[in-house]
C-alpha cells in the first residue's frame, strides 16, 4: 500500500480535515524574504490548528504565559538564515524576526486585566531595512489579523507595560527558561534577564515541558509536511544508491544528496549530513565527509532534509562497490533483524527507550544484537550498539517531549538500531522514519529498500544504467573524432 493510501487510511474518521489541511499547507502562506538574515519560505498549516494548540495549552495553566521568538541577531556569519525558535512557531506559524507572545489562562478573570487572552506582538516595520532583508508583517498593516491568526495585535513596545499590568494580578509567569541542552542559547538566557529586570518580584517557571508534550502529538497538517520531507529524502538516499561506486569522495555523496532536497524544495537539512566510508561509517556523527570511498568500504549514509520545518531523519549501509562482503553482509542482516523485531513489537503502549523493567523496544533490539553473531574475538555484538533505538520526530530532528513517553497515536519516531565496530571498519545503521497509529504504525520511510538483497539490486540497478550512459557517450565521443579525421 503506498504512503498516501495508508495516510488517509489512518485518517479515515477525519479524512476531510486532513484534505483540508493539506489542500491549505500547498499553498504559500507569508511573504518568501531575501537575505541576509533572511526569513525562510515555508507552507504552514492553517491559522485555525495554531491557535487550538494554544488553547489547549492555556487550558493546562493557571498564570500568564510568555515567550519569545529569535530576534534575528542569533549569529553574525552572512550565511546565516534565519530560522524560528520551534516552540514559538508550534504555537504562531510565525516565522519572523522579533515577535512574542503572551497567553492569559482560562478560568477567573484577573482582577488587573480586562484585556485578550491572546496578544501577539510585533516589531514595528523598518522600511530602510526591508530594502535589503525584504518586507516583514508590522503590526500596524491592513489585515494583520488575518495574517497572523490572532485579533489582538500590538506593537512589541507595548510589551513590558501589559506584562507589568498583568503582573498586577499574578506573581508567577510560565516561560522558557533556559535548560542543559538549550539549543538556541543565549536566547532564552537573554529573555528571562529581560523579563526580571522589566518584571522584578515576579517568579518564572518552565513551559518548555507543557509545550513539548503537545508537540509530541502530530496533526494531520504536520504528518503530512513530515512526508514530505521524507519522500524527499527518500528520493536523494535512492539516488545515492543508484550511483555510489568507489573513487567517489564522501562529499560528492553529501552534495548530490542536499541537491537533491532543496530542488524538492527544502529549505535546509534537518542536520549536517553524514556520509562515512570505511572507517568513517563507526563514527556515529561524522561530519567531516572528506575522504576517498574505496573499493570494499561500506558506506553509512544518514541525511534527512527540512521541509518547512519538519525534518526527515534516514539511514542506510551501502557497500561502496554494490556488493556486500560476506561480514559485512551478516552484520547488516543482524542490524536490520534487531529493526525488525522493535517493529513487531511496536503499538501504541510501548516504550521506545530504557526501562528499569527491560520491557521496552531498546531491549528487543539490543537482545537481538548480543544473540546474534561475535566480534573477532568471539565476544558478542550488543557492546557495539552504543545509541538509543531512536527518537521523536518533527520539527527538531530530536523533537521535544519526554523521550521516555508511552508511545500513542499520532507520534512520529525513528527506529534506528547500529552495530559499530572500529577494528573491522564496519559501521551499520539502518534509520526508519515511523507513523504510530490506533493499531500499530505506518512505514513512512517505506518506498527505500531496507533488506540487504533490495540494496544490492538498486545498486546493481544504477551500475547498468551508468554504464549504458557512459556506451552511448563514449559512442558520440567516437563518432565527432571519425567526423574530424
Amino acid at each position: 500500500m503506498r504512503l498516501r493510501d495508508l495516510l488517509k487510511l489512518w485518517f479515515s474518521k477525519s479524512i476531510a480535515r486532513l484534505a483540508s489541511v493539506i489542500a491549505v499547507c500547498s499553498i504559500a502562506a507569508l511573504l518568501s524574504l531575501a537575505a541576509p538574515a533572511q526569513a525562510q519560505y515555508r507552507q504552514r498549516e492553517p491559522n485555525s490548528e495554531y491557535a487550538a494548540r494554544r488553547a489547549r495549552l492555556r487550558a493546562q495553566v493557571d498564570v500568564p504565559i510568555v515567550i519569545f521568538g529569535y530576534t534575528g541577531k542569533e549569529s553574525a556569519s552572512e550565511a546565516y538564515v534565519f530560522n524560528q525558535e520551534n516552540n514559538f512557531y508550534y504555537l504562531t506559524g510565525h516565522n519572523e524576526e522579533g515577535a512574542a507572545l503572551v497567553l492569559i489562562p482560562d478560568g477567573a478573570t484577573a482582577k488587573s486585566w480586562s484585556g485578550p487572552k491572546e496578544l501577539f506582538y510585533l516589531s514595528a516595520r523598518n522600511l530602510a531595512t526591508e530594502r535589503w532583508n525584504g518586507p516583514r508583517i508590522g503590526p500596524d498593516d491592513p489585515g494583520v489579523q488575518e495574517k497572523v491568526g490572532f485579533s489582538e495585535v500590538r506593537n512589541f513596545t507595548k510589551l513590558a507595560a501589559d506584562l507589568q499590568q498583568v503582573a498586577k494580578s499574578y506573581s508567577t509567569f510560565y516561560t522558557i527558561l533556559p535548560g542543559t541542552n538549550d539549543a538556541g542559547y543565549p536566547h532564552a538566557q537573554n529573555w528571562v534577564n529581560w523579563l526580571n529586570k522589566n518584571l522584578p518580584g515576579t517568579k518564572l517557571a518552565q513551559i518548555e515541558d507543557k509545550i513539548g508534550a503537545l508537540r509530541q502529538i502530530k496533526s494531520a497538517g504536520e504528518i503530512a509536511l513530515l512526508a514530505r520531507a521524507i519522500e524527499l529524502s527518500v528520493d536523494a538516499h535512492l539516488d545515492a544508491m543508484r550511483n555510489m561506486h568507489p573513487g567517489l569522495m564522501e562529499y560528492q555523496v553529501a552534495a548530490r544528496m542536499v541537491k537533491i532536497h532543496q530542488e524538492g524544495g527544502c529549505e535546509t537539512e534537518g542536520y549536517a549530513p553524514i556520509v562515512g566510508a570505511g572507517f568513517n561509517s563507526t563514527v556515529l556523527h561524522y561530519d567531516k565527509v572528506g575522504a576517498k570511498i574505496e573499493d570494499g568500504d561500506i558506506v553509512v549514509l544518514d541525511v534527512g532534509g527540512q521541509f518547512s520545518g519538519y525534518t526527515a531523519d534516514i539511514t542506510r549501509a551501502l557497500p561502496a562497490n554494490g556488493k556486500y562482503t560476506a561480514r559485512q553482509r551478516e552484520i547488516y542482516d543482524i542490524v536490520y533483524g534487531a529493526q525488525q523485531a522493535a517493529l513487531d513489537a511496536l503499538k501504541p503502549g510501548a516504550r521506545l527507550t530504557r526501562t528499569k523493567d527491560g520491557k521496552n523496544l531498546y531491549q528487543i533490539s539490543y537482545d537481538y544484537i548480543n544473540t546474534h553473531g561475535k566480534d573477532l574475538h568471539g565476544q558478542p555484538l550488543g557492546k557495539y550498539f552504543i545509541h538509543g533505538l531512536g527518537h521523536h520526530l518533527g520539527l527538531d530532528v530530536h523533537d521535544a517531549g519526554d523521550p521516555d513517553a508511552v508511545l500513542v497515536p499520532g507520534m512520529v519516531i525513528t527506529i534506528e538500531p547500529g552495530i559499530y565496530i572500529p577494528e573491522e571498519k564496519i559501521g551499520v545503521r539502518i534509520e526508519d522514519d515511523v507513523l504510530i497509529t490506533a493499531t500499530g504504525y505506518v512505514l513512512l520511510t517505506q518506498r527505500l529498500p531496507r533488506t540487504a538483497d533490495e540494496i544490492e539490486k538498486v545498486m546493481a540497478e544504477g551500475k547498468r544504467a551508468r554504464a549504458a550512459i557512459e556506451n552511448v557517450s563514449a559512442g558520440v565521443a567516437a563518432s565527432a573524432s571519425a567526423q574530424k579525421r
